[in-house]
């Protein structure tokens, strides 16, 4: 498994779809993922540090794995197909650890709440550099990615 880390949420130029953008460690690998915008707004609201006056769904989530003394020990990225990722939120009860299906969108919002690791199985890094993308929409992911400003990815608006 990789590690990533979460460095932005932007927009996709062609789309206004908005992506969360994942990094490994040492920077050499980069994920986008095309998310809801609501779950964008979960990530970025957390990203940014802004306080809401009642809880968000994610935040209830953590606090109802809190109050049963869970600890959410990793979220997983595990599969891809069709075009579509899939994740595993991993939460430890006592000696039991569950594993709970997730899109990587909620996982990572849920994550960033209880700063628990985000992680990529290796398998889903190659089916992605095997998955049929069309050539055009190949090119676009490739220039969207090559001009991303790191300084402007946590700012975000809806």
């Amino acid at each position: 498994m990789i590690k990533m880390r979460v460095v932005g949420v932007t927009l996709d130029p062609v789309t206004n779809v908005p992506i969360i953008i994942l990094k490994d460690q040492k920077n050499e690998k980069t994920l986008p993922i095309w998310i809801g915008i609501f779950e964008a707004s979960a990530i970025a609201i957390k990203l940014e540090g802004v306080q809401t006056p009642r809880p968000l769904t994610h935040d209830l989530l953590r606090t109802i794995i809190e109050s049963f003394n869970g600890k959410v020990s990793r979220i997983v990225i595990n599969d891809l197909k069709d075009n579509v990722f899939y994740a595993k939120i991993l939460i430890k009860l006592g000696r039991k650890t569950m594993e709970i299906d997730s899109r990587p969108s909620d996982a990572i919002a849920l994550a960033l709440r209880t700063q628990s690791p985000i992680y990529i199985n290796e398998e889903v890094i190659t089916k992605l550099q095997k998955e049929e993308v069309e050539p055009s929409r190949s090119e676009d992911i490739k220039t969207l990615l090559e001009s991303l400003d790191l300084e402007e990815l946590g700012k975000y608006k809806m």
